[in-house]
């Protein structure tokens, strides 16, 4: 199982959004990056990514699993861009923020950090296993 990174404004999804949305989820879609594509497309049913707020909060709320893999994303009027279906699995027992991960020197790597604006990301197991332990929910 792969892991990722899922970045949103929370005025305009939020973690609570996506709790609402229950189990059966909501369709990841407006990428309009060509690497953010790459990362839809490699992902597959099952996997698990952070849920991450961006600008206001800055901080890593929750999991969510991937239950639709990539397919055309209808916004998109050229026809390139792909989305993905994603459901809420859990919390985190504690938020991670964005400080929080720049201050801790394994994290130095992260896509987090060195692509700050890409709003789909790979994530590492050991930057997984990282973070969950740091929101304390391993």
């Amino acid at each position: 199982m792969a892991h990722w990174l899922y970045k949103s404004e929370p005025f305009k999804w939020s973690w609570q959004n996506q709790l609402d949305a229950g189990a059966k989820g909501t369709h990841w879609d407006g990428v309009r990056n060509h690497l953010a594509k790459q990362q839809l497309l490699a992902m597959r049913l099952g996997d698990r990514g952070f849920f991450y707020h961006s600008n206001e909060g800055k901080e890593i709320v929750g999991i969510v699993e991937v239950i639709r893999e990539a397919y055309p994303d209808p916004s998109d009027p050229s026809g390139k861009f792909v989305m993905v279906d994603i459901k809420a699995v859990e919390s985190l027992p504690k938020p991670v923020t964005l400080a929080d991960v720049k201050a801790e020197p394994r994290l130095s790597e992260m896509a987090l950090m060195r692509f700050s604006r890409l709003s789909v990301q790979p994530v590492t197991d050991k930057e997984w296993d990282i973070v969950l332990s740091m929101a304390g929910a391993k």
